[in-house]
Parts: structure tokens; sequence; C-alpha cells
């Protein structure tokens, strides 16, 4: 079946000329819609170039690109609520570690995806970036130990990488 019916379409973000931008952090900005193909393991992905947060010492902005890739089961993030709640940390004051644990854990919450990665490529500060990585497969499934394998051979370890 191709398209969407107007019924599953429940969405109140998307081509609403009157969106409000928060100034505060904002999950319930969050909306998901049906996926069509949870028979199938497919990856989705967002690559977020704007990301920023506040440092929670200093006050100071900080600037990142956010990588959001998931395997949805039922679910998933519709892409404007996604933007929205994504602004919302642009006066939040918090560690660029809790930021993208936060991150994945409020889409988590939203999807209940089978797998999820979520890593920050922090802007250099003083002379060193911070790019954090966090993950996620449901327990008990191949999704987790899918987690495991992907956290242990990421790209943050160059070291593992055989380039023979």
């Amino acid at each position: 079946m191709a398209g969407r019916k107007e019924d599953e379409l429940d969405l109140t973000l998307l081509g609403s000329e009157r969106t409000k931008y928060p100034m505060n952090y904002a999950p319930e900005m969050l909306e998901s819609f049906d996926n069509k193909h949870p028979y199938r393991d497919y990856f989705v992905k967002f690559n977020c170039p704007e990301f920023t947060s506040l440092c929670p010492i200093t006050g100071q902005p900080d600037f990142a690109t956010i990588y959001i890739s998931y395997i949805p089961d039922q679910k998933m993030v519709e892409s404007k609520s996604l933007k929205l709640y994504l602004f919302s940390f642009r006066n939040h004051g918090d560690f660029h570690e809790d930021c993208m644990n936060i991150i994945m854990n409020d889409l988590i919450k939203l999807m209940d995806p089978k797998y999820i990665e979520v890593w920050g490529k922090f802007t250099p500060r003083g002379g060193i970036s911070i790019d954090p990585y966090c993950n996620y497969g449901r327990p008990g499934t191949k999704y987790e130990a899918m987690a495991e394998h992907r956290l242990l051979n990421h790209d943050l370890y160059p070291e593992k990488v055989d380039n023979r």
C-alpha cells in the first residue's frame, strides 16, 4: 500500500506555519508516527549540523553535529519535531556527554526502537573536541549484542581499525 491515510498523520507540527520554537529543553516537542515496515530491519539516519547547547559552568555555547541512527520497531520520530526538540537544547546547560544521553533516552521513550545510536561531534574549544557516542539495543534481542559490538568497534577507536 502506497501513501498514508489522513488518520495516520496525527502530527501537529509538520506543515504548521505558526510553529513556536521552544526556548528551553522540551522533550514534549517530539512526535512519532507508525512505521509501516516493522517486519524489516532498516536504519533511519539524521545528521543535525546546527546543534547548540550551553556549558553548565561558563554558560558559553557549544556547537556540534549530532548523528542519530536507529532501527525502528512500531514507531518512528517525525523529523520536524526532532528539529524543534534539538533546538530546545539551545539554552540548556549540560555537558556534551549528558546531552547525547538525554537525547537517546528521550528517543527511546518516544519510539522504543530496536536499536539506536547518538553521536555528537562537538566543535573544538580550547584546543580539544569531545565526541560522545552512546547506543542502545533492546535487551534480550540480537540488537543488544549489536549495540555492544558497535560500541566496541566504533570509529571513535581508530586503533581498532585494521587497514590491511
